[in-house]
C-alpha cells in the first residue's frame, strides 16, 4: 500500500547515477519521484521538466530525486544523453518501491509514475497516476500553495 500523507518517511538508501549511495534524512523538504524507465517518452518529459525548474527547487530548498528500476549503468547513460542533473536513484531489487509501497508492475517490474513529497521526516503530499508534462511546475506550485516552501 502506498504511503499516505502524515505516514513516518521511510528509512532508505540507494545508489545514483554517479553510483555514490545516497541515505536522505528528509528532514527538509525532498521530492522522490518515482518513474517507469530510463528513456522511455514520458519519463524523459518528466526528467526533462524537473531539471529545467531545477534552480527554482534548491531556490525553494527542496531536493528532488528520480527512482526507477534501472541500473546505475542505464540511470548514467539516461542523464548523459537527457542532461538530467539531480540524484537518479536506481533501484533494481525494488527496495525503494517497497519502501514507498509503489507497486511494481510488469513488463519488467516496473514502477507507475507516482511522485511523494517529503519534509520532516514524514510524507506531506502523494501523487499517483502523474502525468509527466508538467508535473514538475504543478507540484512547486503545491509546494508554494502548502506553504511547505517559499520563494524570495
Amino acid at each position: 500500500m502506498v504511503l499516505d500523507p502524515g505516514d513516518p518517511a521511510p528509512d532508505i538508501s540507494a545508489p545514483t547515477q554517479d553510483d555514490t549511495v545516497l541515505a536522505p534524512d528528509f528532514a527538509s523538504p525532498t521530492v522522490v519521484a518515482f518513474y517507469p524507465e530510463d528513456g522511455s517518452p514520458g519519463c524523459t518529459t518528466e526528467l526533462e521538466q524537473f531539471t529545467r525548474e531545477r534552480e527554482v527547487y534548491e531556490e525553494a530548498g527542496v531536493t528532488v530525486y528520480g527512482v526507477s528500476v534501472d541500473s546505475v549503468d542505464s540511470h548514467r547513460e539516461f542523464a548523459a544523453e537527457t542532461g538530467v542533473d539531480f540524484d537518479l536513484l536506481a533501484d533494481p531489487d525494488g527496495d525503494l518501491a517497497d519502501a514507498f509501497g509503489v507497486e511494481r508492475t510488469a513488463p519488467g517490474d516496473r514502477t507507475p509514475r507516482t511522485t511523494f513529497v517529503l519534509a520532516d521526516g514524514q510524507v506531506h503530499r502523494v501523487y499517483t497516476g502523474v502525468a509527466p508534462d508538467g508535473h514538475a511546475r504543478g507540484l512547486l506550485m503545491d509546494l508554494l500553495e502548502d506553504g511547505l516552501v517559499t520563494l524570495e
